[in-house]
């Protein structure tokens, strides 16, 4: 019953024997490998841009800081929303490596509006040389809070950014998941929506430590290949990840995992819910109920582990994160314990 967070679970089977083949005998190194090759490939076409330069990092916190560095420059502005992971999460790794603010937006459950975008982009870079200017747009889909932003809604929000001539990034460590909850496909939910470049997750849906940026506009490929290197990010036996990410593509994995992932996930939203919990609404892997006082003692007695989160006076509440790997077994014990 361990629902701390997609990123405990081990890897998946296919990730294992893929990185056990790749260790076979020798390599290019520092991503002139094989197997980089046809990740671009596989990329290029899952995303239906042909022209995208694709590059490999092991963690997320690199791909957004990394990504954001190479797009907004150091006097410029991140607009994000108040609970994004580059603002809580990150340790100040964006602000470090691109030397930009981070501007905070507000809204509901996760989600900027364009209203709360419109507002924070209007009142900034309006002092002149004496403030930060207007830098550029950062979503996380599946978000925070468990929602997850349509490719309607990423649409709204970098239409007003690039009507000030504003790149936009979107953070998707939980990518997989947003697209099976959507149903939408890849292209759908970044370029065609306005994306400029993508922190394309793998780490927290089965793999042992490997993310793609994808990056719709290759002029700036150079840029970042030299930010990679600069900030420790090129691997010398860059095959790993390769190899990683290429078993993580084949057959449609990436999104068998995420479908499993997400279906634990409305398993125990149904659960829950039947039990009369107040779920907010979540078509992914995360779930933030609310219930009475108690039950968080009674949880973690019987074996659960998940994070506990602040709730207003008299209620608890908690956050719970399915996997790939997450059973039927562990949601219907969670449920029995409750």
């Amino acid at each position: 019953m361990r629902f701390a967070s997609d990123n405990t679970s081990g890897a998946a089977p296919e990730i294992i024997n893929a990185v056990l083949r790749a260790n076979e005998g020798y390599e290019r190194s520092y991503g002139a490998d094989a197997a980089m090759a046809r990740v671009t490939a596989m990329i290029r076409e899952v995303f239906e841009a042909p022209e995208a330069a694709v590059y490999l990092v092991a963690t997320g916190t690199a791909a957004n800081a990394l990504s954001i560095a190479t797009y907004c420059p150091p006097w410029g502005a991140v607009f994000c929303h108040t609970h994004a992971h580059i603002a809580e999460d990150e340790c100040g790794a964006p602000e470090f490596y691109s030397g930009a603010k981070l501007v905070l937006v507000p809204g509901a459950l996760g989600k900027m509006t364009p209203d709360t975008l419109e507002k924070a982009l209007a009142s900034t870079g309006e002092g002149g040389v004496h403030g930060v200017q207007r830098g550029m747009l950062s979503l996380t889909n599946v978000t925070e809070a468990g929602t997850v932003y349509t490719p309607a809604e990423i649409a709204a929000l970098t239409a007003l950014a690039r009507a000030r001539d504003l790149p936009c990034h979107l953070d998707g460590a939980r990518f997989a998941n947003a697209l099976v909850a959507t149903g939408a496909t890849p292209a759908e939910m970044t370029w065609k929506a306005g994306i400029d470049v993508l922190s394309f997750g793998g780490t927290k849906n089965g793999c042992l430590g490997v993310e793609a940026v994808v990056l719709f506009d290759p002029s700036k490929a150079w840029e970042f290949e030299l930010r990679r290197k600069r900030g420790g990010q090129l691997f010398s036996k860059h095959r790993f990840l390769s190899a990683q990410m290429e078993a993580y593509l084949t057959d449609g994995l990436w999104l068998n995992l995420a479908a499993r992932a997400n279906a634990m996930g409305q398993r125990l939203a149904t659960g829950l819910k039947a039990k009369g919990v107040t779920v907010p609404d979540s078509s992914a892997n995360m779930l933030f109920p609310e219930w009475s006082p108690g039950i968080h003692d009674r949880l973690e007695a019987a074996g659960a582990v998940y994070y506990r989160m602040p709730a207003p006076q008299g209620r608890e509440r908690a956050r719970l994160v399915t996997s790939w790997s997450t059973t039927e077994t562990d949601v219907d014990s969670f449920l029995a314990a409750l």
